[in-house]
C-alpha cells in the first residue's frame, strides 16, 4: 500500500508548473530526481506512471474499436514521416548543410513542406467531403473518409520553381470544381 508524503507531493506540485509552462522538460526532470539514491517524488512518479499505463492497457483490451483507433494514429505519424523523407530525398543524396544549424534549417523546412502539403490536400478533401454530402452522396462520403491527406503523388517535388510576386495565385475552387465534376462523371 502506497503511503501519502507531503514531501512528495509538495515536489509534484512543484515541477508541474514548469512542465506545463514548458519551461522544463520531462527529461530534465526524470535526470534531477533519478540523480538522487532517494527520492520519494521520483518513486511516486513510477508508481503513478505504472497506474496510468494499466489503466490505459484495460481500456485498450476492454474497448474493442481502440487497437484499431491506435494503428489508424501509427498509421498517419509512419505517413508523415515517410512524406517528409520524400522531400528531404528531392536533393539527392547531398548533405542538406555541414553545420548543425544548417541542418535543422532543411529539416524545417520540410516540416513546413511536409505540412502544407496535407494542408492543401485536407482543403480538398473537405471541399469535396462538403459536396457529397450536401448532394446525399453516401457511399462517396464513405471513401473519402478513408482517404489521407497525407498523400503526395500528385505533387511535383522535383524540378524547378519560380517564386514571383506577379503570379496568380492557386485556384482552389476551380480545382474542386473539376475534381466534382470528374466524380459526378464516375457516378
Amino acid at each position: 500500500m502506497f503511503k501519502f508524503n507531503w514531501s512528495v507531493h509538495r515536489g509534484v506540485r512543484k515541477q508541474s508548473p514548469t512542465l506545463a509552462l514548458k519551461k522544463n522538460s520531462q527529461a530534465n526532470i526524470v535526470k534531477k530526481l533519478s540523480s538522487y539514491k532517494s527520492n520519494d517524488t521520483f518513486r511516486a512518479l513510477i508508481e503513478l506512471d505504472k497506474i496510468v499505463m494499466s489503466l490505459y492497457m484495460l481500456d485498450y483490451i476492454d474497448d474493442e474499436e481502440m487497437p484499431g483507433n491506435v494503428q489508424r494514429s501509427l498509421n498517419r505519424g509512419e505517413s508523415y514521416h515517410q512524406l517528409k523523407s520524400a522531400i528531404l530525398k528531392v536533393s539527392g543524396k547531398k548533405l542538406p548543410g555541414k553545420t548543425e544549424i544548417e541542418i535543422s534549417i532543411n529539416n524545417e523546412c520540410a516540416r513546413l513542406l511536409s505540412i502544407c502539403i496535407i494542408f492543401y490536400n485536407a482543403s480538398l478533401l473537405s471541399k469535396i467531403y462538403e459536396y457529397c454530402e450536401k448532394n446525399n452522396m453516401i457511399e462517396e462520403c464513405e471513401r473519402l473518409i478513408r482517404l489521407s491527406p497525407v498523400a503526395w503523388q500528385h505533387i511535383n517535388l522535383i524540378g524547378k520553381y519560380e517564386f514571383l510576386s506577379n503570379i496568380e495565385l492557386l485556384d482552389m475552387r476551380n480545382i474542386i470544381e473539376q475534381l466534382i465534376e470528374t466524380l459526378n462523371k464516375k457516378t
